[in-house]
């Protein structure tokens, strides 16, 4: 069956979507300048961040046209290459199920830079607007974690020449750059819990168990010479 309008949405949902997101801190700017996403509501700026700019697509309340929406921004321009989106929803249980989509068969949302925000209706009084962040096995979460540090390391190096590696802002990356509970997906309630838990699952993870040189998790420091390699884990 052919996916059928459902038709505009409300004036003042798009005018609620725009103040959440302004006391998030992003502004609405002009979309002319940011070809690419026709259809979408309208475009903001991560404040601060001139470069960083979202289209936001703000779907009616049916749970049904948030994850049309999304399949028809995946399907995307071709050649855009790594793209940023906001989709509002109007409850969590609707985010849960876009992420869920979002991860489903096909280009996978973490080639992206997807956000899920939560707008409540008004029917809903009591609830408070939020980034909705999933949940992803521990595994999946250690090897995100690893690909984070990599980044960070080559960043210091190549800017600072030094190699401290910031792991706070590692856990932020994770949550804004991949809308990920990472504490959430660990089973633990703090960032420290979770940096302690991603530690010792890194120091396990290796194809030799109690070998050093063969765990996953190494920052490679030098070609050769002694302290070549270092485990993220151990600073």
């Amino acid at each position: 069956m052919a996916r059928t309008d459902p038709g505009p949405v409300p004036d003042d949902r798009l005018r609620s979507t725009e103040a959440v997101l302004r006391r998030l801190g992003y502004s609405r700017i002009d979309p002319e300048r940011r070809p690419g996403e026709p259809d979408a509501a309208f475009w903001v700026q991560e404040s601060g961040v001139p470069r960083r700019t979202y289209p936001v697509f703000v779907p009616p309340p049916d749970p049904s046209t948030l994850t049309d929406r999304i399949d028809r921004w995946l399907a995307g321009t071709p050649g855009l290459g790594r793209r940023r989106a906001i989709f509002v929803a109007p409850t969590d249980g609707v985010a849960d199920e876009a992420w869920a989509h979002l991860s489903g068969p096909g280009e996978p949302a973490i080639e992206h830079e997807v956000s899920i925000l939560v707008v409540p209706g008004g029917d809903r009084p009591g609830a408070s607007p939020h980034f909705h962040l999933r949940k992803l096995p521990p595994r999946e979460v250690l090897r995100l974690a690893t690909g984070v540090v990599v980044g960070l390391f080559r960043r210091s190096v190549a800017v600072e020449g030094s190699v401290q590696i910031d792991f706070e802002e590692m856990l932020d990356l994770m949550r804004r750059r991949f809308g990920l509970d990472v504490a959430g997906s660990l089973g633990v309630g703090s960032d420290e819990d979770a940096l302690f838990i991603l530690y010792q699952m890194a120091q396990r993870d290796s194809y030799a168990p109690g070998e050093p040189g063969a765990n996953l998790h190494l920052l490679v420091l030098r070609p050769t010479g002694p302290a070549a390699r270092l485990p993220w884990f151990a600073g």
